[in-house]
């Protein structure tokens, strides 16, 4: 059985949409945010990895972009060097 991440990722962000309801909920029924502080730090809990696993795919998708931008200019640089130039 292999471990899906998108379902993870599913997971953590419905977790957290319905911690942060039910803690506006609980705020506005009490009016004491205090009391529900702890519902918010879950919601944060559940979202901080969400976040942190978004910034890691735009930092290796600009590292792909840099490396075939590279690998481009490369084989660009070294095309034509093989065959002497033709002088008119």
């Amino acid at each position: 059985m292999t471990f899906d991440k998108s379902m993870l990722r599913t997971v953590l962000f419905s977790v957290g949409v319905v911690a942060v309801v039910i803690g506006i909920y609980q705020t506005i029924f009490y009016n004491d945010i205090a009391r529900n502080y702890w519902i918010f730090m879950v919601a944060m809990a559940c979202w901080m990895p969400l976040l942190y696993w978004r910034q890691q795919e735009v930092l290796a998708a600009k590292i792909e972009e840099q490396k075939a931008k590279a690998a481009k200019a490369a084989t660009k640089s070294t095309k034509g060097s093989g065959q002497p130039k033709k002088r008119r």
